[in-house]
């Protein structure tokens, strides 16, 4: 079976959505598929290409068997609604007018978290014969108006009329999470087409690790507990909160014993920062998002790691990636984040819940951690048995099987071996320039 995947993020870009689609493909491909990823020139999350690649009409490398095409795209830092629109519009038409280019697929897959790719998924897959995948990892447009980025109107109208849209017109709808699935159902879409894989860990990357000692050294963490926060720092994230909870701390007994690590980037990030400063948050160390291979020697400086995201409904809904890469590094989870993602915290017993936004209440269950080295232990111990439940290697058979469960995939298309290339003008070449 040929797969060609839609996704606007991909490695070497390190977020959530570019790590799932990756783990996913590679599984794919071993399991003897013929894969195609249709993406952007990797640029997430500050807008900048990364070194090594520039942003042309197309490009075609190899990455663990799967065919990547890079296409061009309207290139912008994950801030400003406006321009991240034309991002993702650009990606979207690009990968339209690049897709006839590929082999004939046997099923389209399109990811959100924005759903313009997904538009784009569905005319592939109409212009090539094939079925549509909705790959569902946000609710979207509804996570514009959570985060307060624009209110409800016209354009929010017009962009739910859409989002109805992809759903009944997919073959099937892969949610990442059961209240997706639900909401869906509510909203009148076919609870038949739809199913669930959630987000899971690479164990084979995602492991415990003795805490780094060059980088401990480098930042001041030796005898420090180490909390931390690796991830995008967007407006959905709130993490001021984090920076309330450190200022309170550093303030009570015994308060220069915590450190506080915030890894990443986002739209947030330098407001982020000039608040440290106004609190002089000596504390508080800022990170740059680091290259994939080396996110695990990060995630072993923390003694505690703390999952947010801001109190609305919306975020009741979903459950953070990270939350599994916690459980596969055996650290334990302060979990800032309301419903089904809280339910699986407390499930597993891999961590405590706070309230999100209540930076009192998380700089409470600190200290009870910091304070109760039994419990620390106890919870390493469960995310460890937890972990082999969201193996991310499982979870891509599961979404495998799904996609060759779809009639009219029974018959997969011709392989293609990676050696071989097109010659006809205008084709991609399917070597790596």
């Amino acid at each position: 079976m040929h797969i060609l995947f839609l996704t606007d993020n991909f490695p070497p870009e390190v977020n959530a959505p570019a790590s799932r689609t990756f783990e996913h493909c590679r599984e794919w491909v071993r399991a003897g598929h013929q894969v195609t990823a249709i993406t952007c020139f990797p640029n997430f999350p500050r807008g900048k290409v990364y070194t090594g690649y520039r942003n042309r009409p197309w490009k075609t490398e190899w990455m663990d068997g799967i065919r990547v095409v890079r296409v061009w795209s309207y290139i912008t830092a994950n801030e400003g609604l406006v321009r991240r629109i034309l991002d993702y519009v650009s990606f979207m038409t690009s990968a339209v007018l690049a897709s006839p280019l590929v082999p004939r697929p046997d099923v389209v897959v399109g990811t959100s978290p924005q759903f313009f790719t997904a538009c784009g998924a569905w005319a592939v897959s109409r212009m090539r014969g094939a079925p549509f995948v909705f790959e569902l990892r946000d609710l979207w447009p509804e996570s514009i108006k959570a985060v307060g980025a624009m209110k409800h109107g016209g354009i929010i109208g017009l962009l739910e009329k859409v989002e109805l849209f992809l759903y009944r017109r997919a073959a099937r709808i892969v949610s990442v999470t059961e209240s997706f699935r639900k909401t869906l159902a509510r909203r009148g879409i076919d609870e038949g087409k739809i199913r669930v894989v959630t987000n899971g860990v690479d164990t084979s990357r995602f492991r415990p690790l003795p805490r780094d000692p060059e980088l401990a050294r480098r930042y001041g963490l030796e005898g420090k507990f180490t909390a931390g926060y690796v991830g995008t720092h967007g407006m959905a994230h709130a993490l001021e909160t984090i920076l309330e909870a450190a200022d309170a701390i550093r303030r009570a007994p015994g308060g220069d014993a915590f450190r506080f690590i915030l890894l990443g980037n986002g739209a947030r990030k330098q407001a982020l920062m000039e608040r440290a400063g106004k609190l002089a948050l000596d504390n508080v160390i800022f990170i740059d998002t680091v290259p994939k291979e080396e996110v695990a020697r990060y995630w072993s400086l923390l003694d505690v790691s703390i999952i947010h995201l801001r109190r609305t409904d919306l975020f009741t809904t979903v459950i953070p990636s990270k939350l599994f890469e916690c459980m596969g590094m055996g650290l334990p989870v302060l979990h800032g984040v309301a419903g089904e993602s809280a339910e699986i915290v407390q499930r597993e017993g891999v961590g405590l819940v706070f309230e999100p936004e209540n930076a009192r209440d998380l700089r409470e269950k600190l200290m009870k951690l910091k304070a109760d080295d039994s419990l620390r232990e106890s919870f390493k111990s469960r995310c460890l048995e937890a972990a082999g439940s969201y193996d991310r290697r499982d979870l891509a058979g599961r979404m495998l099987g799904i996609l060759k469960a779809i009639p009219g995939n029974e018959e997969p298309a011709a392989a293609i071996h990676p050696a071989l290339e097109l010659s006809s003008p205008g084709s991609f070449p399917l070597t790596a320039p």
